[in-house]
């Protein structure tokens, strides 16, 4: 087992992976190949980028792809957002992912404060 599989934050970011994969079934046809592409990219970038990070035996590193997750989780409720204005999924849809993605965030948002307190410790 490598060390990202013990993460909740990991293991929470995979669970909304599969989540928003079903989501993106109910966009029309022709959105396949541009926002749900787009969508996809960005969602799967949130447990490849804590997974990358946990890899880095640099603290800054780490923290740089950590913070790209977060940017990640961030890009995707966006996509999300604008899809339920254009009526692709949903507004009961969206609110019923925020929970997750509000968790995501926050425990991306917990390992970035504690790898903050890492690089600048209090004397």
């Amino acid at each position: 087992m490598y060390a990202f599989e013990n993460m909740k934050a990991w293991q929470e970011a995979r669970k909304l992976v599969v989540e928003v994969y079903r989501l993106l079934d109910e966009f029309p046809k022709f959105e396949k190949y541009a926002l749900c592409d787009q969508i996809r990219r960005a969602i799967v970038s949130v447990p490849s980028n804590l997974a990358e990070g946990s890899g880095r035996v640099s603290v800054k590193e780490q923290l740089h792809f950590y913070e790209i997750s977060y940017g990640s989780l961030m890009e995707t409720y966006n996509q999300l957002i604008l899809a339920a204005d254009l009526n692709y999924i949903g507004g009961d849809n969206l609110e019923e992912l925020k929970p997750q993605i509000d968790a995501v965030a926050r425990m991306l948002n917990g390992l970035r404060s504690s790898l903050l307190k890492k690089l600048n410790p209090k004397p």
